[in-house]
């Protein structure tokens, strides 16, 4: 069975005997049939929830910088962003190399560098340099740019829930009885049956804890940041 949306939703009614959905009337279904599909995107949506940063849900963004314009709106599906991860990328037609930004706090760019918001002057407009995430969800560079740069930064995505039948999910393939024991216990919530949504919610636990030990719980290496003289 294909790994989409339909795929799963058709995984859950079979174990529950119910009849297949088509795509034909995927988008139509209404009663039990409509609340599998949600089911689905519960089980995708409470996986989602319990970690910040699942490497399936790693985005790798642009933003094209406008001259004098410092602040920019974060995506807005973003639960965590790389704040290490900014770097203008090289442009031989804006005579500029690939630079890696330094990331300042909030307050310290309110303390030095908050002119350049007010300044429309394009003088000291030039290759920004630092990087600020505010409060309002908006990212700050500074100094003011000159040229429409081409940035690139990594953020991870709070997921998204599927609609069309051929949509899929962010979690790769092998993960997908994960997926499924998490729908069928709120199938079976639906159904009133407790009993067997405690035990599909244990193992859909299990499921999410094997995720986490693969995906998150990982040391890749141990850097030496001391001073070699």
């Amino acid at each position: 069975m294909a790994y989409n949306y339909i795929g799963l939703v058709n995984t859950v009614n079979k174990r529950l005997n119910e009849v297949e959905l088509t795509e034909d009337n995927f988008s139509t279904a209404t009663g039990f049939y409509s609340f599998a599909k949600e089911a689905v995107n519960s089980a995708v949506r409470h996986i989602n929830q319990e970690e910040f940063e699942w490497p399936f849900n790693h985005v790798e963004a642009t933003e094209t910088l406008l001259p004098g314009e410092v602040r920019y709106s974060m995506p807005y599906d973003a639960k965590t962003i790389n704040m290490n991860s900014f770097r203008i990328k090289r442009d031989n037609a804006l005579n500029v190399d690939t630079i890696k930004l330094k990331v300042l706090n909030y307050e310290e760019y309110l303390d030095k560098y908050a002119d350049y918001e007010y300044n429309y002057s394009s003088e000291g407009n030039t290759v920004p340099r630092f990087v600020a995430r505010a409060p309002s969800r908006e990212l700050i560079f500074v100094p003011s740019p000159d040229q429409a740069y081409e940035v690139v930064y990594e953020y991870y995505s709070s997921g998204y829930d599927m609609a069309l039948a051929t949509d899929l999910p962010t979690l790769p393939e092998q993960y997908n009885h994960v997926i499924i024991n998490g729908a069928m216990y709120y199938v079976y919530q639906f159904r009133g049956d407790m009993q067997a949504a405690q035990l599909a919610m244990q193992t859909f636990e299990k499921g999410i804890k094997h995720l986490r030990s693969i995906n998150i719980n990982r040391t890749e290496y141990v850097q030496d940041t001391r001073v070699h003289f």
